[in-house]
């Protein structure tokens, strides 16, 4: 699924006629929060800061360290840098939505 997609989604959840919002109205909105949403995400995780989201899951932030690798064009040796990465771990609800037959 893709951002817009998501988007899309929401505001068609959202979309609710007793309300009395327009659709468009309603679809500006859902993108500003998903936008807003994805953005705080990412500077959080900038910081090197955690998310939990209770039964979706935790976004962190780890560090690889340097190693020797190989340029599998040449076969040569290349150094390759410490770095920070994200990494995502499902929640426990999120696992059994996707894997229904495991108990977890």
């Amino acid at each position: 699924m893709t951002r817009s997609e998501l988007i899309l989604r929401l505001a068609e959840r959202l979309n609710n006629p007793a309300l009395g919002l327009s659709a468009q109205l309603m679809h500006r909105d859902c993108e500003v929060s998903v936008r807003l949403l994805l953005r705080a995400m990412t500077e959080a995780l900038g910081k090197g800061e955690r998310i939990e989201v209770r039964g979706f899951g935790t976004f962190s932030v780890t560090t690889r360290p340097p190693r020797v690798g190989r340029n599998p064009k040449s076969g040569e040796e290349v150094r390759v840098p410490a770095k920070r990465v994200p990494h995502f771990k499902p929640g426990k609800e999120l696992r059994q939505r996707v894997n229904p037959s495991e108990s977890v």
